[in-house]
């Protein structure tokens, strides 16, 4: 496999950059799938056949992509214990403490 099936890297800069309110949904579903189709080949061809560019993007990208992943972590458990003090706080009020009468 070489570098001319894989996506660009000036290419992915150019779409980051672009704010998605600038881009058509047409757009967005395209970059959606070239995006997922470049991170497939990215994965499956050899490191010693990607060029040096190539290498230094999908390093980049699996870093961005670790991080967005550890992002979403923290949100969810923030999420979650925003909720299970809501509920705590919802029961104490209505009285059900776990205390029986």
């Amino acid at each position: 496999m070489s570098d001319s099936l894989r996506k660009d890297p000036s290419d992915q800069v150019k779409e980051k950059i672009t704010p998605d309110s600038q881009k058509s949904t047409l757009d967005q579903a395209k970059e959606s799938v070239t995006g997922t189709a470049d991170r497939v080949a990215g994965s499956v061809q050899p490191q010693d056949e990607k060029s040096t560019t190539q290498k230094l993007s999908d390093s980049t990208r699996s870093t961005a992509d670790s991080s967005s992943e550890n992002s979403k972590s923290v949100l969810q458990s923030a999420q979650d214990t925003i909720s299970s003090t809501a509920q705590s706080v919802t029961d104490t009020l209505s009285g059900k403490s776990g205390q029986q009468k």
